[in-house]
């Protein structure tokens, strides 16, 4: 049965499609929808473990989702952070969720959760207690990111002898607008605390409503981890770092080097 929802496309922020990196559910393999985690513009690495893609989590710093659509129809993708959509902060199925909107080999770039028509607030890595999930009470998928592929639906169209038809579905309305934030403060050891995306600060992100007609099965599923290095550390994902051994270091000390005594750079 065909369906038709309002959705929401990205206004001037589509970016020149290049190289990407990749990342799918399980099992691990390279998906056709792109998605990456961006830091200052750059991509994340990913890490490949017990069939799920990894990204370190940076405390307290700002990050973006990328979204290229390598399809020659145009794509929404229901997007969402710790199970929040990204949109509206409501919790469906991906199926039933609000999307965003990429047009044929388009690139977009979502950089918060939209809070208006022409707003967002920045996605920001920060911990459990300082989550956007925790302030509206729903916590229960911290970590993850998920990105859900549908296609448009190509228009089926029946020869008549006198015309051709194309048939089409009918319309649903629109989700309801998001819940505010009110962080809630805490601090704990880094080893005791868990990844998860707070609401960060304003920044313009102009969005318009559109109606589309999609498949009703989506053509790819993204999931992604993040966690802070302490937790992938402990999962097996990272290796322990080397610890300074003051003692061992003071028995490695021997006597004379060769040369002569340098002087540090800031008493020349």
């Amino acid at each position: 049965m065909n369906h038709r929802f309002v959705y929401l496309m990205v206004a001037g922020l589509a970016l020149a499609a290049g190289p990407h990196a990749v990342m799918s559910a399980q099992p691990v393999r390279h998906p056709v929808g792109e998605v990456d985690i961006l830091v200052d513009g750059a991509p994340q690495r990913r890490f490949a473990h017990g069939g799920r893609w990894y990204v370190e989590a940076v405390k307290e710093r700002e990050y973006a989702i990328r979204l290229r659509n390598p399809y020659a129809v145009r794509v929404a993708v229901a997007l969402s952070v710790d199970g929040l959509n990204t949109i509206d902060a409501r919790q469906t199925t991906a199926a039933d969720a609000r999307k965003w909107v990429l047009d044929p080999y388009e690139t977009v770039t979502i950089s918060g959760w939209q809070t208006s028509q022409t707003e967002a607030r920045r996605f920001e890595f920060t911990t459990e207690e300082r989550s956007y999930g925790q302030a509206v009470g729903k916590t229960a998928n911290l970590g993850v990111i998920s990105a859900v592929f549908f296609k448009e639906r190509v228009p089926t169209i029946m020869h008549d002898s006198s015309k051709d038809s194309v048939h089409r579905g009918a319309p649903a309305p629109p989700s309801p607008a998001p819940a505010e934030e009110t962080p809630v403060a805490a601090a704990k050891k880094a080893d005791d605390e868990y990844a998860a995306t707070g609401m960060g600060r304003r920044t313009g992100h102009a969005v318009a409503q559109v109606w589309l007609d999609l498949e009703d099965a989506p053509v790819q599923t993204v999931n992604i981890r993040y966690e802070f290095r302490p937790q992938l550390v402990r999962l097996g994902i990272l290796p322990l770092a080397p610890t300074a051994d003051a003692l061992q270091r003071r028995e490695r000390a021997h006597g004379f080097e060769p040369g002569f005594c340098p002087e540090p750079s800031r008493q020349r």
